[in-house]
């Protein structure tokens, strides 16, 4: 409805005009004297119904700008009422530097018909300077000659805070910010794009911006133009300005459309992003992949290949640009693509995706069994916009476990490996051997099953030694057989590790203790019987020794016996 009440005051053949100059020059009879017929009338009525009522503030004012006619939309705006407004001057209102601007517009309006965003900035009943724009178009008489203007104000009070607030928003931006018309001159920038580009602002404003690119760039600038235009906004558009001091900055540019009040397009708000340090990242990157010794390559999320190194080509034996923009899919099984789709998916969720399977088949027609690591590629908005994947060939590793599991099938110990939770991942024949159980009756079992409580505790406390040390050595574990025996056993364990050397795991190897125990329980027994025998020994020992100290005692006496005997005989003698 505004906008039908707006076009109807508005130039161009309207019909309010022609009814208000019906009532506005009333027709003269043969004596000269004024006569108004019912149709001049009626128009008038119109006129002052549609003025009245219009929700824009509309005044009508003759050639000298004397205010003739004037809505409430005026008095509201203004805060006087109608009666201080109509029949009173407009410089009344505006400043005499104005009303020379509103006189020169009212020339116009005479001379075409219509002015267009005249600037008026009236001061109100309360002092207050309300800044205007006006609008105005030719008030014409019974012969159209125009004698004088319908005016519509639009206070642009909201509109200038929304400007100061998006100049501010311009100015403080971190970012280089310009605006251009649509034709590329720029009409505002802000430090920003000084600092980018080394020229003051007074050197980039009012200027076009083919000044500062090449022609080919000012071509694709106008064609971002043309998409603002059309679809409101352009992104990513390529732009290398050319700085104060020579320099060639590369740019990205982005875009918004700058309207005018009616929704019309009539320029671009414009966002460069200095590209030289991304840039330079994108070389680091590319240096990385080019000389990674593992086969590394970079996929859109679709699993077409955008880049890949030479070890890729080395591994699959296809040149790189066999390999480049490909799908994946050319390489790899149906069903290792759709693993490959779920392995993007979950690069996109989490950022990552690790130890995915894929066997692609080289141009010699070799499946070559890989392992994929790959991460999220973003762009520089954070988005993720594909995967860097790197390969590792399992061919040698895979050697490498068919050999070790040879070793563990054909060890004559018993041997099985486990995880850090102590369930059995693997188990060899020996141990099948030793406990009696068939192999698919240990595998996968938590080792739990076969030792007590205590021996789990003990087991995984040697697990945790594993870890840190990566090996423990002669743990004791008693594990129950089929049959119920108890079979003592001793353990070494090792570290199972994974590809990148993490512990994983524990290889371990069981000692059966069960003659050994019975050896030693022989030599205990031996011990005793040989103790027993050292005491009889000693006692038959301590029985001869007193015998022959008892008889040497007598000699002793027999000796002493026979010197007194002796003695006796000798002093008979002498006696």
């Amino acid at each position: 409805m505004k906008r039908k009440a707006r076009s109807a005051l508005l130039p161009g053949g309207n019909p309010v005009a022609k009814k208000v100059l019906s009532s506005a020059a009333p027709k003269a009879d043969a004596n000269g004297k004024a006569q108004q017929d019912g149709s001049a009338s009626r128009g008038a009525l119109v006129a002052d119904i549609i003025i009245a009522n219009a929700p824009d503030p509309v005044f009508v004012s003759d050639l000298e700008g004397k205010i003739l006619q004037a809505n409430d939309a005026v008095s509201e705006l203004l805060g006087f009422r109608k009666d201080e407004v109509v029949e009173q001057s407009l410089s009344r209102f505006i400043s005499p530097e104005e009303t020379q601007e509103f006189t020169a517009a009212l020339r116009e309006v005479v001379e075409r018909g219509v002015t267009r965003d005249a600037v008026l900035n009236p001061r109100s009943a309360a002092g207050e300077v309300i800044p205007t724009t006006l609008n105005a178009s030719a008030l014409r008489d019974a012969d159209g000659k125009v004698i004088g203007a319908i005016g519509i104000l639009r206070d642009m009070r909201e509109l200038d805070k929304a400007r100061a607030f998006a100049q501010r928003l311009i100015d403080d931006a971190p970012d280089p910010v310009f605006v251009s018309d649509l034709e590329g001159k720029i009409i505002q920038a802000n430090d920003a794009v000084s600092q980018l580009l080394g020229f003051r602002q007074d050197e980039v404003v009012e200027q076009s911006l083919s000044r500062f690119i090449s022609p080919e760039e000012t071509r694709e600038f106008m064609a971002a133009l043309d998409e603002v235009v059309e679809r409101g906004v352009t992104r990513n558009a390529v732009l290398n300005p050319r700085s104060a001091a020579g320099e060639v900055i590369p740019t990205s540019l982005n875009a918004s459309a700058l309207r005018d009040a009616d929704g019309k397009v009539i320029g671009a708000i414009g966002i460069l992003r200095d590209m030289r340090e991304l840039d330079k990242a994108r070389a680091y990157a590319q240096r990385l992949i080019d000389d990674a010794p593992d086969p590394v390559f970079v996929s859109d999320l679709e699993g077409k290949i955008l880049q890949a190194n030479e070890a890729v080509s080395q591994l699959l034996g296809f040149r790189q640009d066999e390999v480049v923009e490909q799908s994946l899919s050319r390489f790899i099984s149906p069903e290792e693509t759709r693993e490959f789709t779920a392995a993007l998916r979950e690069v996109v969720e989490r950022g990552v995706t690790r130890n995915a399977v894929l066997n692609p088949r080289s141009a010699a027609g070799e499946v070559i069994p890989t392992s994929l690591n790959a991460s999220a590629l973003r762009d520089a908005d954070g988005k993720v916009i594909g995967a860097i994947g790197v390969l590792r060939d399992m061919r040698e590793l895979d050697k490498a476990r068919a050999y070790a599991q040879r070793l563990i099938d054909d060890a004559p110990d018993p041997v099985f490996v486990s995880d850090l939770e102590g369930k059995i991942i693997q188990a060899n024949e020996a141990v099948s051997g030793l406990l009696g159980f068939r192999q698919d009756e240990v595998v996968e079992q938590s080792l739990s099953r076969f030792i007590s409580p205590e021996e789990t505790r003990e087991f995984t406390a040697a697990l945790r030694e594993v870890v840190e040390h990566g090996v423990t050595r002669n743990a004791r574990l008693n594990p129950r057989s089929a049959s119920g025996e108890v079979i003592p056993t001793t353990l070494n364990a090792s570290a199972l590790r994974d590809s990148d050397g993490k512990v994983i795991g524990a290889i371990g190897i069981l000692r059966d203790m069960r003659a050994y125990e019975e050896v030693v329980r022989d030599l205990e027994q031996s011990k005793t019987e040989l103790q027993e025998k050292i005491l009889d020994l000693e006692k038959f020992e301590e029985v001869v020794v007193g015998r022959e100290l008892k008889m040497i005692a007598l000699e002793k006496e027999l000796e002493n016996l026979e010197r007194e005997n002796e003695k006796l005989k000798a002093a008979r003698a002498s006696a």
